[in-house]
């Protein structure tokens, strides 16, 4: 029976009414939200409340292809967040700056007048007949400048050139002297071997000085890039690697932290620059030839104290990380602080804050973690620490000049990195027990979050500037996006279970920067 035109009146209406309802409830939040994307003059796109992002995805080389179009490096760090006043803006006044520069150069001066006296006598005393050189302290050395660049903000600033011709002059200039460190120089003859924890590590590490008197801690090549830790090793005793120390600089940078010192990679020729430039006896005893006529050397008692952990060249090559020295404590003193949240070193046995959830009020109660931004700077240490596996930050530094407001110096960083198939979540506590973090911290952190400035993107871009690359293996660089993204996760269920007011807090004296859309 053919339908009456009321019939089809009705089914018209009924047809218009669905297609209505699917522009309002689908297309139309669409269209609003492409909208609200495409502001103009608006530097990002985020919502004021810290966006989770999709979980990261192993990058196909045809995308990385794609991405080295451009230096996604070079954009970040020409992004706002990057180019944002540090308070007050430069030139900073004694009070923000570690060192007088008159101060500085004078110390300096005297030092390398002795050394040079020093070097001279040790010279007659062995007959030697070939040219001595001495050293002069040029005030413009790169050394120099970056220790009379360290301020109240970090140890370098964002524009410094120095820090990059210190990079240059540590990889070029030539090596005249050697010697062990300070702490194992102290414990020469008294350690005892059989210890499980060593008070300064098991790392042989040497103390370098170039030839323009700026000196540098060398940390030789232990273990191959491709190397896991095995699950059953104790962080306490894991080897320390050199590459690790120079990935933790490039990402102390991209962070925006500026907290660990500069660092580079380099072949060390182990006879030339070690040996015989070396005045130590101690030192110089302790060099031997193996069975594949490889030169090698290793620690007298402390702590490695057998031949069996010598490091070796090949045959007279060896890569490390040479570390800048930072100012001398008699300059600048710094002070070695327990960390709050620092690990059992024992097999057996745990610390409060690994079986008391709520360890936090705890510590908020203790001075100086009770008022200001200490704390705050704990959490970022600990991101830190986490992106790069690092278990065994049990202390941190600060310089005593600037107080309780004063960054945490983020030294020796050679235990990260040594596997990138397990995240290690307990170190950070700190954050998911304390559930607080600075506004900037956490903006960085959704920045490379973003495809644009990918953190594994940019890592690779910036190892690629060191000597000994490829600094880390491409595990280890798609690690640092799934921890990033672990990170944000949990910012973003403290945030749920507390309010964005809570958890993401400013430092004391900084300023506001909002690049929210």
């Amino acid at each position: 029976m053919p339908w009456s035109r009321r019939d089809r009146l009705l089914i018209l209406l009924l047809l218009g009414a669905l297609l209505s309802a699917d522009l309002y409830f689908h297309l139309w939040p669409e269209v609003r939200r492409q909208l609200a994307g495409a502001e103009p003059g608006c530097p990002c796109r985020r919502t004021p409340r810290p966006a989770l992002p999709p979980a990261p995805a192993a990058a196909s080389p045809s995308a990385r292809a794609r991405s080295a179009g451009g230096s996604k490096l070079r954009r970040l760090f020409a992004h706002p967040l990057y180019r944002a006043p540090e308070p007050p803006p430069p030139p900073w006044g004694p009070e923000e700056t570690l060192l007088s520069r008159q101060e500085a150069v004078r110390y300096y001066r005297r030092k390398m007048v002795r050394w040079n006296r020093r070097h001279k006598l040790y010279r007659e005393e062995l007959n030697l007949t070939s040219p001595d050189t001495l050293l002069q302290l040029g005030r413009e050395a790169s050394w120099l400048q970056f220790h009379l660049g360290i301020s109240r903000y970090g140890l370098y600033s964002r524009s410094s050139p120095a820090i990059d011709k210190l990079l240059h002059d540590m990889q070029d200039f030539n090596i005249v002297s050697a010697d062990y460190s300070q702490d194992e120089k102290a414990l020469l003859g008294a350690c005892d071997c059989t210890q499980i924890v060593k008070p300064s590590g098991v790392h042989l590490k040497l103390v370098l000085r170039f030839q323009d008197f700026g000196k540098a801690m060398f940390k030789p090549m232990r273990q191959e890039r491709e190397e896991e830790t095995p699950e059953d090793c104790f962080y306490f005793v894991d080897f320390q690697r050199h590459n690790a120390e120079i990935a933790a600089f490039h990402l102390d940078r991209i962070l925006d932290f500026r907290r660990v010192p500069p660092t580079i990679g380099r072949l060390i020729n182990v006879t030339k620059d070690i040996l015989e430039v070396t005045k130590n006896e101690i030192l110089q005893s302790v060099f031997f030839v193996s069975p594949a006529s490889n030169v090698c050397f290793f620690a007298k008692c402390p702590y490695m104290c057998k031949t069996e952990y010598a490091v070796c060249g090949n045959p007279h090559l060896l890569e490390g990380s040479l570390s800048a020295f930072l100012p001398s404590l008699n300059l600048a003193p710094r002070l070695s602080i327990p960390n709050p949240w620092i690990r059992s070193y024992s097999f057996a046995g745990k610390e409060e804050w690994e079986v008391n959830p709520l360890y936090c009020n705890t510590v908020r109660e203790i001075y100086p973690y009770n008022s200001g931004n200490r704390l705050l700077n704990i959490i970022d240490m600990a991101i830190f620490d986490f992106l790069i596996g690092n278990m065994d930050r049990h202390h941190y530094e600060m310089f005593t000049k600037f107080g309780d407001e004063g960054f945490l110096i983020h030294l020796d960083n050679a235990r990260g990195f040594g596997r990138h198939s397990h995240d290690e979540t307990s170190i950070l506590a700190p954050l998911s027990q304390c559930c607080i973090i600075k506004r900037t911290t956490l903006l960085h952190l959704q920045l490379l979050a973003l495809p644009e400035y990918r953190l594994s993107d940019v890592m690779r871009e910036s190892l690629l500037l060191d000597h000994l690359a490829p600094v880390l293996t491409e595990p280890h660089l798609l690690a640092l996006d799934r921890r990033l993204w672990l990170i944000l996760k949990i910012v973003g269920k403290c945030i749920d279970a507390h309010g964005e007011d809570q958890v993401v807090g400013r430092a004391p004296g900084s300023q506001q920067v909002n690049f929210n859309c």
